[in-house]
């Protein structure tokens, strides 16, 4: 496999759970970086992710301690539930777009190629943005599903589409881990800092 020189992975982490879950799987966060790692030089690998202000306990809570011990820079942001005065319906209010495109930009001058997991449309002008700086892009999402998870432009704009369906192989959870592993379902309580080591999974 050739070789992606200088790596900076960039995940928008409520993307890449929506597309692993429309496409059956959950991800293994170890044997990613492990993969892309033997890829090239990884410099660094972000997950950026939303937390609702004043929710006492998120489930995601113990994924975001796990990543940020194991080789992640975990870049995290509170948001607000708010009732939508027109529909009536909760909504969340908070993106993590700007934050994300921001990193990429500060870090384009130290890398080769960004690999974004994401199939959000508004990431096209940030591509475009990188390549002109000369940083090759790879966008990972899919296809498989109906409708696909990647818009069009955005696929259409990377210089590599990976499709996950594909890296599900190398990026899937063991089945014997995905049936005791709740760590992407209902954690059963809050991981404190530090008391995950990087050896450990989290169950």
């Amino acid at each position: 496999m050739s070789s992606f020189g200088k790596i900076a992975l960039f995940i928008d982490g409520a993307n890449l759970y929506a597309t692993a879950k429309a496409l059956g799987f959950d991800i293994d966060y170890r044997r990613l970086l492990g993969e892309f790692q033997s890829r090239g030089t990884l410099l660094r690998a972000f997950y950026y992710t939303t937390l609702i202000e004043d929710q006492e306990f998120s489930s995601i809570r113990p994924l975001i301690d796990w990543l940020d011990y194991n080789g992640y820079t975990v870049v995290t942001k509170l948001t607000k539930e708010f009732v939508d005065a027109t529909t009536g319906r909760r909504k969340v209010k908070g993106r993590m777009d700007v934050d994300l495109a921001v990193s990429a930009m500060e870090l384009a001058p130290h890398v080769d190629q960004i690999v974004l997991f994401s199939g959000d449309g508004d990431f096209r002008s940030l591509v475009e943005a990188l390549q002109r700086r000369g940083v090759r892009v790879t966008v990972v999402s899919t296809l498989s599903t109906q409708p696909p998870m990647v818009a069009d432009d955005l696929r259409r704009q990377a210089d590599v589409f990976m499709d996950l369906a594909e890296l599900r192989p190398k990026l899937g959870r063991d089945p014997v881990e995905r049936t005791g592993s709740r760590e992407l379902r209902q954690p059963p309580q809050f991981l404190a800092r530090g008391a995950i080591k990087r050896d450990d999974r989290v169950e």
